[in-house]
């Protein structure tokens, strides 16, 4: 049923929904969702929780991931998916917008949007996608003070610290600023862009007592792991950040091409939602049913010429 009924919303707030999850056994499954309707999809998949991508973000927005978007701009992503699916939401939060204050304000507004976690990134702005080089690193230091002031903000949003520091520092630098990271109050370690299935083993073995999450990016430094082969591993959590975007994004392009060179969508029909398929996900007749004053609203039988 849609989010209007009060009877129908979570009682739990959403990061105490995510934090029991991550404590049940097995391996958190977090797909992207980059919009409203990829959280609906999802959750029918069968999916409990979600994970928000800056990068998908901005390239949905025509953008980079450089740390260009604001921390409204995400909000309304998180309260998209929030209200859509209904699920707890690891939110990709960048650098954290700026120093300890601009972190703790974007620990409240995310969380007041429904996030139910938040990961912080060991980088300086510009920021980059963790697989690409050049990447510019705070001191730890500074970074453990932005995790201790993300966990005073909080209320209830699991704190998760990304190190992007296993390309430049190696692993042992990267394992010293995750127990740093641990230290000044961060639930959970990523450490991003490792590169052998022995990085992720070495890494597990540095913390054994820490959550940890995997990224399973395509086309990225990381190889093709499954789900399965994480928790092998002794993984919390993995995240497939960009796949709906990029699934999302293919088709799409293929419409265009299509209907540029044909003058119509003939060739694509039969990759496409069908109208019906789209009010049955996004529960049209439920919130129809909501008010008595709309009469119901009947999908026209289709058939291609």
């Amino acid at each position: 049923m849609p989010y209007l009924l009060a009877s129908e919303l979570p009682v739990e707030p959403a990061g105490a929904r995510f934090r029991a999850l991550l404590d049940a056994p097995g391996i958190l499954r977090l797909p992207g969702a980059h919009n409203g309707m990829a959280a609906l999809q999802a959750k029918a998949a069968g999916f409990d929780a979600l994970y928000l991508s800056g990068a998908a973000m901005t390239a949905s927005m025509g953008l980079p991931d450089l740390g260009i978007i604001t921390v409204n701009e995400v909000a309304f992503f998180i309260r998209q998916l929030a209200r859509a699916g209904g699920l707890p939401i690891l939110v990709d939060g960048d650098t954290g917008y700026g120093e300890a204050l601009n972190v703790m304000h974007m620990v409240r507004v995310f969380e007041d949007a429904g996030a139910g976690a938040v990961h912080l990134e060991d980088q300086l702005l510009p920021k980059k996608c963790g697989h690409l080089n050049d990447k510019k690193l705070a001191t730890p230091q500074e970074m453990a003070a932005k995790v201790a002031a993300a966990v005073k903000a909080r209320r209830d949003l699991v704190i998760i610290a990304r190190t992007d520091a296993a390309a430049s520092e190696g692993l042992e630098g990267a394992i010293a600023r995750a127990r740093l990271y641990v230290e000044a109050g961060a639930d959970a370690i990523f450490p991003e862009a490792l590169t052998t299935v022995e990085m992720f083993r070495a890494f597990r073995a540095a913390l054994p007592e820490v959550k940890l999450l995997a990224n399973m990016t395509e086309f990225g430094r990381t190889p093709t792991l499954t789900a399965d082969e994480f928790e092998q591993l002794g993984y919390d959590m993995v995240i497939w950040p960009v796949s709906s975007l990029r699934v999302a994004n293919r088709v799409q392009k293929e419409l265009y091409t299509a209907l540029a060179r044909d003058g119509a969508t003939t060739a694509l029909i039969e990759r496409m939602q069908t109208r019906k398929e789209l009010y049955e996900t996004i529960g049209l007749s439920e919130f129809e049913g909501l008010d008595a004053t709309i009469a119901a609203s009947v999908a026209p039988e289709w058939q291609s010429s």
